[in-house]
């Protein structure tokens, strides 16, 4: 099979044996792969350097079918994104994106997925510190909308009824469910003597609000908002619940809690 060019972005990186190097890429026309770049830490290597963690650029890979590990022949970067090393906060967000697509995307082609992690990665690298969180947060709503799992917000998750006109000023937001429930079917979700509701959340419409314009951005760079602390807590809790619920396999997301915990 020939040589495969494809935009990329680098996921994660860890070395290999005396010279050599493994990567996560995200491949815009082929998914997630793993490839190994031989040889890129020898001494008096004159040849192209190696790709920087978080780095988009265009990639040379050598897929060959079968096989779990493929040879990067090349990688010249065009969006480096250097300065996500250097703040601790904005790399935190960046690790939680990217251990997400790891976990979660699939090794063929997803361009809307590739997107959203791109999308946010630009976003991070740029945006105020205030606004980091919350263009972190677009950019892993927007990745959850392209792998499919996208919660229903303006119907009733359970029986389709509008919830526009529902009365309060807050709606169940169930995630075995996926979405918002009318009053009608939360009550199935109540406890009976706590009552409150079991497997998900009673949100303020705004905070609802914020999820489905995060999504309708698609993680672009315009969709950052500024979050107080309990707000972004209170939105990463939510998110990482759904998580759990719909795609985790109930193992732990370590890199997304270190973000949540703040590096504690």
């Amino acid at each position: 099979m020939p040589i495969t060019a494809s935009a990329a972005t680098v996921l994660h990186a860890q070395d290999y044996l005396e010279s050599s190097r493994i990567y996560r890429l995200l491949l815009r026309d082929a998914g997630m792969v793993s490839v190994v770049a031989r040889g890129v830490r020898r001494a008096g290597r004159t040849a192209t350097s190696p790709p920087d963690l978080f780095a988009t650029g265009v990639a040379q890979v050598d897929l060959k079918p079968g096989r779990d590990l493929h040879a990067l022949r090349d990688f010249e970067a065009t969006s480096p994104r250097l300065g996500l090393g250097r703040d601790l906060p904005r790399f935190l967000a960046a690790g939680a994106l990217a251990e997400v697509a790891l976990r979660f995307v699939a090794d063929e082609a997803s361009p809307s997925a590739y997107d959203a992690v791109v999308d946010g990665l630009d976003a991070l690298a740029v945006v105020p510190a205030e606004q980091a969180d919350g263009a972190a947060l677009g950019a892993l709503w927007a990745l959850v909308q392209a792998l499919g799992f996208a919660p229903t917000l303006d119907r009733c998750a359970s029986c389709g009824r509008p919830v526009a006109d529902e009365p309060g000023d807050t709606l169940l937001f169930h995630h075995r469910s996926g979405g918002v429930l009318c009053a009608a079917c939360a009550v199935e979700w109540v406890h009976p003597e706590a009552g409150r509701a079991v497997g998900g959340r009673r949100l303020p419409r705004p905070a609802l609000a914020q999820i489905g314009e995060w999504m309708a951005a698609g993680g672009e760079r315009g969709a950052p908002s500024a979050l107080d602390t309990g707000a972004c807590r209170a939105h990463q809790r939510l998110l990482r619940e759904f998580l759990a619920e719909h795609l985790s396999e109930r193992r732990p997301l370590r890199a997304y809690g270190a973000w949540e915990s703040g590096g504690v």
